[in-house]
């Protein structure tokens, strides 16, 4: 690999201000990117990692913030001192950006073929029709179906893995020196996450590219690049080969993120969090086998909370020249049963009917055939007025915390709402009173009461979300994807919640994943959905072990493992 510095951000300050303050958040940083080198950049959420890869583009927000000190030298020219007629030459052609989130890149109401299109006749001088041919030849390149289709196709009608791909294809349309990649891959399954860093690595080395590759994700950058940073708070805290910092970690920060994704070998009783690492309190208490067996037979041997027996749910459509009537299974012929105090684990990649199963035990989206027995009575078969009584029992977290609170409540009326309609607690302050208990339960201040959503972190919110669950006393909690938005370490503080909290009231979870480390680490059983059908049904470590089917070992491969 060839050593000469392609960039070198050098001593770089950034201040975000308004009318009252200025606050700096990217203090003096300084790193280089070689050429032909893949540079790994990882940190938590507010790090600063993706703020200071913007500053490279000019892409920072114009009446909030400014580059207060510092240079970023590409190619030996000061990007700071470019203004936006100079960036214009520079972005696509030269340095490309790929964002987290493609579906809010792309726009919506324009072909995937026609977007990339644009950018191959702005940045060359090619005719529409060569111009054409080409971005046909970039979807074949980054491994599109059918790449003459996906031209005609609009963002919708494609899947998040196949958005990423049009994107990538975007991207390297004018084949840039340097790939800015913005975590690319933190929205998608395990195994098409792979598929993405497969990609990747190959368009790299192909095109002698060189790829800054952010992600909160250390494992992951173990299997893409060559070089990594660690950021916290606005500073470098690491950098170093990728062997040199997973093997020999110097900082408690980067120690921290190392050791906050659950173990695929030992599962500890208390996660480590970066407070844990950098206060040295972290435990290395682990649950051993004997108390798992122990913890198994008491569950198993009671009747079970929930039994699902032949569950189907079919969707229809009404498409072809005749308004033919199609059918699609997507949960089919499915049957299990969940005990007090277990915690399921339900894997598979997106569309294979997990979250579908989910919305169907709680009756949100009612099952076409089967039967659904909760304490031995099928609630497929209840009246309205029975299962407004039944909710109270069966609740759910989800995945986005913020869609699923009102901007308009404060978190306190929020958690108080759902008591007032279950009539829980005879008067405002009691109700207030369980609140703040709660509140203070999940890691919260008695402040929150009075705030909104918009003014918590991710992991607060998701904190909220499992305050407003808790305060119903339910028996049975599904988390649907309730950690996959999450930071690492946050991530490591809400399982570590969920896990307290099953302990001191009994809580039985179905934990929905596409992320088989963690579900590994919190089920007792695991599930594996593969379009619509169970692949495998058994205890989680057997299944992690030895897996016998193809489907199951495809989706644990695919999992990250750090060197």
């Amino acid at each position: 690999m060839l050593k000469n510095k392609i960039l070198a951000v050098e001593n770089l300050s950034i201040s975000f201000f308004n009318k009252k303050e200025e606050k700096e958040i990217i203090h003096n940083i300084s790193y280089h990117l070689n050429e032909n080198e893949i540079l790994g950049i990882v940190g938590e959420s507010g790090s600063g990692k993706s703020v200071s890869t913007l500053a490279i583009l000019g892409l920072l927000p114009k009446n909030i913030s400014k580059i207060t000190n510092g240079s970023i030298l590409y190619k030996n020219e000061d990007l700071t001192k470019l203004d936006e007629k100079g960036f214009q030459k520079i972005r696509g052609k030269k340095i490309s950006i790929i964002f987290q989130e493609p579906m809010s890149s792309l726009n919506p109401s324009m072909t995937c073929g026609k977007q990339v299109l644009e950018i191959v006749l702005q940045h060359t001088n090619l005719t529409k029709t060569e111009a054409k041919a080409q971005v046909i030849t970039l979807f074949e390149q980054v491994k599109l179906p059918i790449p003459e289709t996906t031209y005609h196709k609009y963002p919708h009608e494609i899947s998040g893995g196949q958005m990423q791909r049009v994107m990538i294809a975007m991207a390297i349309a004018c084949e840039p020196e340097i790939l800015i990649a913005d975590e690319p891959t933190t929205a998608l399954d395990v195994t098409v996450q792979k598929d993405i860093i497969l990609l990747l690595k190959e368009l790299q080395a192909k095109n002698k590219m060189s790829i800054l590759f952010i992600t909160h994700d250390l494992s992951l950058i173990s299997e893409i690049a060559h070089r990594v940073l660690v950021m916290y708070q606005g500073n470098i805290v690491e950098q170093g080969s990728i062997e040199q910092i997973f093997k020999n970690p110097e900082n408690n920060y980067t120690k921290a993120l190392i050791s906050s994704r659950p173990s695929l070998n030992t599962r500890l009783k208390i996660l480590p969090t970066i407070q844990d690492y950098l206060q040295g309190t972290t435990s290395t208490e682990v649950i051993t086998a004997e108390e798992r067996q122990k913890h198994h037979e008491a569950i198993y041997s009671k009747p079970p909370l929930l039994e699902v027996i032949n569950l189907e749910k079919e969707y229809f459509t009404t498409s072809g020249w005749f308004n033919k009537t199609e059918g699609f299974k997507a949960v089919n012929d499915v049957s299990f049963k969940l005990y007090e105090g277990e915690t399921l684990g339900l894997v598979g990649e997106s569309g294979c009917g997990k979250s579908t199963l989910g919305k169907a035990i709680l009756q949100l989206d009612k099952a076409t055939a089967g039967s659904i027995l909760y304490k031995g009575v099928d609630i497929t078969k209840i009246s309205t007025q029975e299962m407004r009584v039944l909710r109270k029992d069966i609740q759910i977290i989800f995945q986005d915390p913020y869609a699923s609170l009102n901007p308009r409540l404060t978190i306190g009326n929020a958690i108080l709402e759902p008591m007032k309609v279950h009539n829980l607690y005879n008067t405002y302050t009691e109700r207030k009173e369980k609140a703040l208990e709660i509140l203070h339960r999940v890691g919260l201040n008695a402040d929150a009461f009075n705030r909104y959503p918009h003014a918590f972190s991710g992991g607060q919110r998701q904190r909220v979300g499992i305050a407003r669950t808790i305060a119903l006393q339910p028996k049975l909690i599904i988390c649907d994807e309730s950690v996959s938005a999450l930071d690492i370490s946050v991530q490591a503080q809400v399982l570590n919640l969920l896990n307290e909290l099953k302990a001191d009231f009994g809580f039985t979870y179905i934990f929905i994943s596409h992320d088989l480390a963690v579900v590994k680490y919190m089920a007792d059983q695991l599930l594996v959905m593969n379009a619509g059908k169970i692949e495998e049904l058994a205890d989680a470590d057997v299944i992690y072990n030895n897996p016998k089917k193809e489907y199951t070992k495809k989706l644990i491969h695919a999992i990250p493992k750090g060197l």
